[in-house]
């Protein structure tokens, strides 16, 4: 049986694909590693301001109870 033609092109061709497909994944992983990252930045900042929020939503109202009872009085 005769060897294939386009066989020794076909190895370094195959290789070179390999190499690629490795750096693909690799890059593809820190990327999603990355954006997990920046997701979970973000919904730490949104619940901070989420926190925040609340204590002025406290402040308005002890301020309000304080104008209402200086009225009051």
């Amino acid at each position: 049986m005769e060897p294939l033609p386009f066989l020794p092109l076909l190895i370094p061709f195959a290789g070179m694909l390999m190499v690629i497909a490795i750096v693909a994944i690799v890059f593809w992983f820190k990327a999603r590693e990355k954006e997990l990252q920046f997701h979970q930045d973000l919904r730490i900042k949104e619940m901070e301001h989420q926190r925040r929020m609340k204590e002025l939503e406290v402040e308005v109202e002890k301020v309000k109870a304080a104008q209402t009872a200086s009225r009051a009085a």
